[in-house]
């Protein structure tokens, strides 16, 4: 369909590339954008963009894309734990100053004859145009404002984050936690020019109370950065830093707020990015996520034979990429939040962990990526030599190897399903009465960290001291479900020091596998049935 008056609320990476691709897609028409800030006060520092999302802008707009890529760096990534280094090829991943690509943006936006209005505050209600494309950022004035009609609200995480600078590039992003007098402290820091990179340091509310961060919090005006936790954060991350100090920019302490709306249109009006969605930091989704909105609906107006069709048929391709999305990004933030528990597994093993947290990259898949990484975890999660590692049928491999605990020995770690009737139970008052010492509990939690979390932890303590020997942990056979049980299987592994099963499906053997090999569960089952 024809469109002949645009407006773009927001000036973002979203809002910049929506109305260039309108505008390209109808040269005729008045595209005008609406950002309230201006250039000179852009703050923030690098932003990542991976080698599918690059593909994506390169198809959209290849002239754009090429820019990016002139203007940003590659680097691969490292896990630092220990005074030990894990290292994995990130392809074609790359980093960019945020204040660089929406500079890209913008010259590209004006080029192709976009109208945009610095300083310019402006509303729904002041807006005459065919289409309107809210990009107005998670916190956006037009979702809250219409909360109702875009069935909106807001998920708020426990764990606190912040997003500093520093004033030289790393060699690669790196992952690294430090534990000080007052907790555990997490930096995902990664270069995105010749002399700049980002570190986003993240801790849990306790350690962030306890290091008398909330008093420096409340004393920091909003438009100021957090000088004192800039300086203790830069004290504590000094070895990766190199004498260098943290930077900051309007830097202050967050919590992740995740946005689901119900609705991505009212009338003609349509919300884009992080005003229709946010997905965790860790999964270095946000620009992307906007950027591919843009591309999306553009494709979903040029298709259209008229207005609600095209926003309709924009909400149907899209909402289930972001979906999933934000549900790999949900467990990624879990995995980040309760990090500390992890750091008794050796460097390579954790890198295991860490890249199967979601369930989004298969073992085998890593495996052929970065081999030499997947053999030296492998190889310390079975206390083998690295040469033993075959990389070709890796799942099996884990699967097949011998377990004790205590006086019994497996010949294996997979369990035939008939083994479930014969070594567990559903546990009564007390404890055991026969052969069957695993507490059967059947899991149905969507956050091993929170309150029901614990409670089943303080349950399968409880069992311990009665005489139950672990637990056997079965459910829905889903794949969400599984991805949760292997997760509360850590926790069970963990904290109580019980053996613990995880039963799935026939097609999640590569998800327990590699639930084994990071430490979440010691055994796996594979079953059809539900208890």
């Amino acid at each position: 369909m024809r469109l002949d008056s645009i407006a773009v609320l927001g000036g973002g990476p979203g809002g910049l590339y929506a109305a260039r691709l309108f505008k390209l897609a109808n040269p005729g028409a008045t595209v005008t954008v609406h950002e309230q800030s201006r250039p000179e006060r852009t703050f923030g520092f690098g932003v990542a963009v991976a080698a599918r999302t690059q593909r994506n802008l390169e198809a959209a707009d290849p002239v754009t894309q090429a820019d990016i890529i002139a203007a940003g760096r590659p680097h691969d990534m490292r896990m630092l734990v220990g005074g030990r280094a894990a290292r994995v090829h990130n392809g074609a991943l790359i980093g960019i100053a945020r204040p660089e690509l929406l500079a890209i943006l913008s010259r590209h936006a004006e080029a192709a004859g976009v109208d945009i209005r610095y300083g310019s505050r402006a509303s729904l209600a002041d807006l005459d145009a065919e289409l309107v494309i809210v990009a107005d950022g998670v916190s956006s004035q037009t979702r809250t404002g219409l909360a109702a009609e875009f069935g909106a609200h807001v998920d708020v995480a426990g764990g606190l984050y912040l997003w500093a600078g520093a004033d030289f590039a790393l060699d690669t992003a790196i992952f690294a936690p430090a534990t000080t007098a007052h907790g555990t402290f997490v930096t995902h820091a990664y270069p995105y020019s010749p002399d700049r990179s980002t570190f986003l340091i993240e801790t849990d509310e306790e350690t962030w109370r306890a290091a008398g961060f909330d008093a420096t919090s409340e004393a920091t005006p909003p438009e100021e950065s957090d000088t004192a936790a800039l300086d203790y954060l830069a004290d504590t991350f000094a070895e990766h830093l190199g004498g260098h100090r943290l930077i900051g920019n309007r830097t202050r302490w967050l919590r992740f707020r995740t946005v689901h709306c119900e609705r991505w249109t009212h009338g003609n009006a349509v919300l884009l990015g992080d005003a229709a969605h946010t997905a965790h930091y860790s999964v270095g989704s946000g620009t992307k996520l906007a950027m591919e909105d843009a591309i999306a609906l553009r494709d979903a107006v040029t298709g259209a034979p008229d207005l609600p069709t095209a926003l309709a048929a924009y909400e149907r391709a899209r909402r289930p990429q972001v979906e999933r999305l934000q549900e790999l990004a949900r467990r990624s933030r879990l995995w980040w939040d309760s990090f500390p528990h992890r750091m008794h597994l050796p460097v390579d093993q954790l890198m295991v962990a860490y890249m199967t947290r979601t369930g989004n990259v298969a073992l085998q898949r890593f495996a052929g990526t970065n081999p030499e990484v997947v053999r030296r975890g492998l190889a310390q999660f079975a206390g083998v030599d690295p040469s033993g590692v075959p990389l070709d049928g890796v799942v099996d491999w884990v699967l097949a190897r011998p377990f004790a605990h205590g006086a019994r020995r497996w010949d294996s770690r997979l369990l035939d399903a008939g083994s479930r009737e014969t070594l567990s139970a559903v546990p009564g008052d007390g404890g055991p009465t026969s052969g069957a010492d695993l507490a059967r509990m059947e899991i149905a939690l969507t956050d091993p960290w929170d309150e029901h979390g614990d409670a089943l932890v303080k349950r399968a303590h409880d069992l311990v001291q009665k005489g139950w020997q672990g637990c056997w942990l079965t459910g829905p056979q889903d794949r969400g479900h599984l991805l949760t049980r292997l997760e509360i299987g850590e926790r069970l592994r963990n904290e109580t020091g019980a053996l613990v099963v995880v039963d799935g499906p026939p097609s999640c053997t590569d998800d327990l596998a590699a639930g084994i090999a990071s430490g979440r569960t010691d055994l796996a089952c594979v079953t059809t049935a539900r208890t």
